[in-house]
């Protein structure tokens, strides 16, 4: 009993030697792991940190799978379809390139889409652009109110690095004023952001251009920047899903009930006063028209003859002549028409011709409810992102005037299939309504006259035309981006 009693206790003193230790290599262990679980997690948050700064050269050993299965794998766990990212594009940052666009919606739109191209040629780093709030809407959006920001950002990695606003170190340079500001030449070629802007961003590290329309020329650019221009508009430019829904919504309502014609209206108050055209206007909105295009000074031209600017084809048509000219046209009058365009001037009484002619006329407010444009009011530019929508989607689109949103809306177009967009020669239309109304044309006559004029101005393919020196007057390259469309029927036509 001694001897067991004896054996016993050596054995549990035994146990006791070899827990201990064990237990205090288990947590040696333990310590270990997490410390370095701790310092692999720095390293990565640093790296990622100095990527951003840096530029994409510092992770330039990093595999690409692996950055695409880890967005597969951020997308899953967001709720969001998974989608494979392209890989991002590696070059030394020269630089970062701020914009601040000018203009209306189609008007930034298309500087956007040359700013990336720039950006891309001069391998430097772009910030988001910023968006005209001082210009005659008041619209107070930022890009990620129109545009979806993420996709734009990451659709274009294997292309450009896009960020949301400039890093931190860089930041306080511009803070302390270490940055220059200027305006680029109009219409200039690609070698002239190479030799006279990249040197300016070199030097100051952080450039802002703060007047971005039309900036790069039309015609003679590389083919692979002229694709990127096209990349963008059509593919990275894509608006947020609140404003897509809505454009949905409306195209939906639309088609319940037939096809639909979207007429472009650019009959609105500013459009009048800054291009002086008054052709059925009273005096008293004359009067009106005049002393708005006065107060505002960056609109050079003041004194404007209406009627020779209307003859000269330089005038929107009036409600009461595009009324005609549909009917010319032989377009159904029973078909919908969706008025894309703000308030129509002189309301009622000015619409009243077209009404008559084409009853089914409806517009976003007619066909939604107020709460569902609750969040678009006030905001011009997304309430031109919805038509923008609409327009694309319709049967046929016909402006009244060449600006911005028809252009920007007929090289879409051309580009979802030549899809029918009829390009109204306003200078004919002006000589043969004024000739039909003087009794000189039967309504035969007349109508005759204008179907054969515009049988080749429906958007079908063709070249832009190219003037030198005068890029002006010249096709617009967003108009008809020809090297980005698809071939059909044969050859591209030669300009007209």
């Amino acid at each position: 009993m001694g001897l067991k009693s004896l054996e016993e206790s050596k054995t549990e003193k035994l146990k006791g030697s070899v827990v201990v230790p064990a237990s205090r290599s288990r947590m040696k262990l333990w310590m270990i792991r997490a410390t370095t679980t701790v310092l692999l997690w720095t390293c990565v948050v640093q790296f990622t940190a100095l990527g951003e700064t840096w530029g994409p050269r510092v992770l330039k050993g990093w595999p690409a799978s692996l950055s695409q299965q880890t967005a597969v794998l951020d997308d899953k766990v967001s709720g969001v379809p998974a989608r494979i990212l392209p890989p991002k594009r590696v070059y030394r940052n020269n630089g970062y390139l701020v914009v601040s666009c000018n203009g209306g919606l189609n008007q930034m739109r298309a500087a956007i889409c040359d700013m990336v191209a720039i950006a891309r040629y001069l391998n430097v780093t772009l910030i988001v652009p910023e968006l005209d709030k001082t210009s005659f809407w008041n619209d107070p959006s930022e890009f990620q109110d129109i545009f979806n920001v993420d996709h734009f950002i990451t659709s274009l990695r294997d292309e450009v690095r896009i960020l949301k606003e400039l890093p931190p170190s860089v930041k306080k340079r511009v803070e302390r004023g270490m940055t220059y500001s200027m305006s680029p030449i109009s219409w200039s070629d690609i070698s002239y952001y190479h030799n006279q802007i990249l040197p300016l961003i070199q030097k100051y590290k952080v450039l802002q251009l703060n007047r971005t329309d039309a900036r790069l020329a039309n015609n003679g650019q590389p083919l692979d920047l002229q694709k990127l221009r096209c990349r963008v508009n059509f593919s990275a430019l894509k608006f947020t899903s609140q404003i897509e829904e809505l454009g949905k919504r409306v195209i939906k309502l639309l088609r319940q009930n037939g096809p639909f014609l979207v007429l472009h209206l650019r009959y609105e108050m500013d459009m009048l006063a800054f291009s002086g055209c008054t052709q059925g206007c009273s005096p008293e909105e004359v009067d009106e028209l005049t002393r708005m295009r006065y107060a505002y000074l960056w609109w050079k031209e003041k004194i404007i003859n209406s009627d020779l600017k209307r003859k000269d084809g330089f005038c929107p048509l009036t409600p009461e002549e595009t009324a005609l000219t549909l009917r010319a046209l032989g377009i159904d009058q029973n078909i919908q028409i969706y008025i894309a365009a703000g308030e129509i001037y002189g309301g009622v009484r000015r619409m009243a011709a077209l009404a008559k002619s084409y009853p089914r006329l409806v517009r976003k407010e007619t066909l939604l409810e107020p709460s569902d444009l609750r969040f678009f009011q006030n905001h011009s530019s997304q309430m031109a992102a919805l038509d923008y929508l609409v327009s694309l989607e319709s049967d046929i689109f016909v402006p009244t005037y060449d600006g911005n949103m028809a252009k920007v809306v007929e090289g879409h177009r051309r580009f979802l299939g030549f899809k029918k967009t009829i390009l109204l020669d306003r200078k004919l239309l002006v000589e043969l309504m004024d000739q039909y109304n003087l009794g000189l044309l039967s309504w035969d006559q007349f109508s005759n006259a204008v179907k054969i004029s515009h049988a080749n101005r429906m958007g079908s393919q063709s070249k832009r035309s190219v003037i030198p020196d005068r890029p002006k007057e010249e096709d617009y390259f967003y108009a008809n981006p020809y090297e980005c469309l698809e071939p059909h029927d044969g050859q591209l036509l030669s300009s007209t």
